[in-house]
């Protein structure tokens, strides 16, 4: 049987992680999920890519807002509720979306610890950013995510990937949403629908993995793995593959613990679904 054993939600983009218990699916994915977003001075956004530093900078949920604190640099409290409301255009990638500035308080603060300008943004509950039509149907959103809702990995594939490098590396190197624990290393690239807690599940892509992969989430340190070792298995049409992108419909409550039930899944060895007709 296959079962969700950790989940995490990613508040801003690109900046520390949280382990949760259960999280709520909203119609763009786990609520709280990088709702928030770090822009520079073009509005364009920044990533660990570029600004490792960003690892180091941790959040936590609170009842009224978001505890963003760095080791050398204290604490600031984002609330859920602010003034702002003039809206912007913010770029991830080749998308324009629509953000709110948050506060100069908190752009002082994050340009004070990473040591570049830059301005914390918001995404509003009526902006809604499509995922790619390539792989999902009209409507379906997603937040200041990369491109998906949700990203899935199974621990089996961390194990198998693990037997291949000298010193192990924890999940968080990879920023899933669900991970689980059951079936084959890799089982994951083959699951085309899965229902979790009365939700419904999509496969859309596997998802190609850049340097981000190779930060240590604690010191911020740039090495060469795993991008060394999976590359040698795991590459396929230019990218290295670990993981796979999410769609969902239906909205609900994910919990530890809950079966993973697969509906269908893909017979041959794939990289890229572009097949929609199961959503429909």
């Amino acid at each position: 049987m296959l079962k969700v054993s950790q989940l995490f939600i990613y508040p801003i983009k690109s900046l520390g992680g949280i382990p949760v218990n259960s999280a709520e699916v909203t119609s763009r994915g786990f609520k709280y999920d990088r709702r928030w977003m770090l822009v520079d001075e073009q509005n364009r956004f920044i990533t660990q890519r570029e600004h490792t530093q960003m690892a180091l900078i941790k959040v936590q949920i609170e009842d009224d807002g978001l505890l963003v604190s760095h080791h050398l640099n204290g604490s600031v409290k984002i609330p859920f509720q602010y003034q702002e409301q003039t809206k912007h255009n913010v770029v991830i990638w080749d998308d324009t979306c629509t953000g709110v500035y948050v506060g100069l308080e908190f752009d002082e603060w994050f340009t004070r610890v990473l040591g570049l300008k830059c301005r914390l943004v918001f995404m509003p509950d009526d902006a809604e950013r499509e995922v790619d039509q390539r792989y999902a149907l009209p409507g379906m959103i997603t937040s200041f995510a990369d491109a998906y809702p949700f990203l899935l990995i199974g621990q089996a594939s961390l194990d198998e990937l693990n037997s291949r490098l000298h010193e192990a590396l924890p999940m968080n190197r990879f920023r899933p949403n669900i991970v689980f624990i059951g079936g084959e290393a890799f089982e994951e690239d083959q699951m085309n629908q899965m229902d979790i807690a009365g939700i419904s599940f999509y496969g859309a892509k596997l998802c190609a993995r850049c340097i981000m992969t190779t930060i240590d989430q604690q010191t911020g340190i740039k090495a060469k793995e795993p991008l060394k070792t999976l590359a040698k298995y795991r590459f396929k049409n230019n990218k290295i593959l670990f993981g796979q992108n999410l769609i969902h419909k239906g909205t609900g409550t994910v919990t530890v613990g809950d079966a993973i039930t697969v509906v269908s899944t893909h017979n041959e060895e794939r990289f890229i679904v572009e097949n929609k007709s199961s959503l429909k």
